[in-house]
């Protein structure tokens, strides 16, 4: 009897270990985790269908719920907006592609804050097996063992991890601090600067060292017209207005 009991928790400590090893978030920096599973728009391979794209992946609890259905509207309206920042958007939730089809209809039809009824062109993912939840820590398990938290995956076209946010089930999703997000990181790569808090489309942005040297001062005295400082360590560079909004294919 003491030998089955000693067997009884050597196996739950193993699959407990297991779960909590597939259900770790990917970290900032990680290379993001592939999978293959069936959507509105058929087998989708992420997140190498979307090549050399930056990809979004959302997680929601359940179709047809008040706040989920308020979210996929929003990115409904959105969705160019993000096509035009070179950037594919993926939903995942642990109901079934059937049950997707059916609310996506039911969201088409929809006339969300007065702008009318908007097509649903991005995939909504089948994760029935818990299997693409896991591996990008969606399972929170003091909420909920079988329905995801709200998660927000930002992928560069690297298929790297570059931002990662979670909100609680009660709370919707802010879609434009997303596509901020979204375009600050653009920015930081197209042009190696930094973006300073509450930075939006257009501001001034950081440069993380010294912008120029005594000589190329001297070659180029518009240089200081560029650039300012703040304390004397806080260096910015001025907004170039012609590459506002410019991060297609970046």
């Amino acid at each position: 009897m003491k030998k089955l009991a000693l067997t009884f928790v050597s196996v739950a400590f193993m699959l407990a270990t297991v779960f909590s090893q597939s259900t770790k978030i990917p970290l900032i920096g990680s290379v993001a985790p592939s999978f293959t599973a069936e959507t509105t728009n058929g087998t989708l391979n992420f997140p190498d269908d979307y090549g050399k794209k930056w990809k979004i992946l959302f997680s929601h609890p359940q179709d047809f719920t008040p706040v989920c259905s308020s979210e996929l509207s929003e990115l409904a309206f959105m969705q160019k907006e993000f096509e035009e920042l070179n950037t594919q958007i993926a939903i995942i939730s642990t109901d079934d592609v059937t049950e997707h089809k059916r609310w996506k209809t039911w969201l088409e039809g929809l006339d969300y804050k007065g702008r009318g009824p908007q097509k649903i062109e991005f995939p909504i993912i089948d994760d029935q097996s818990h299997l693409a939840s896991m591996r990008y820590g969606m399972l929170h398990t003091p909420t909920s063992t079988n329905k995801d938290i709200r998660g927000v995956y930002i992928i560069d076209p690297n298929n790297i991890v570059r931002s990662i946010n979670f909100y609680p089930m009660q709370v919707g999703r802010n879609m434009q601090e997303i596509e901020r997000i979204l375009i600050a990181l653009q920015t930081a790569d197209r042009d190696l600067v930094a973006t300073p808090a509450n930075w939006k489309n257009g501001d001034d942005v950081i440069v993380p060292h010294y912008p120029y040297t005594d000589g190329e001062l001297a070659a180029n005295p518009k240089l200081k017209d560029d650039y300012y400082n703040v304390g004397g360590y806080l260096w910015f560079k001025k907004a170039n207005k012609s590459l506002v909004m410019d991060n297609s294919n970046k």
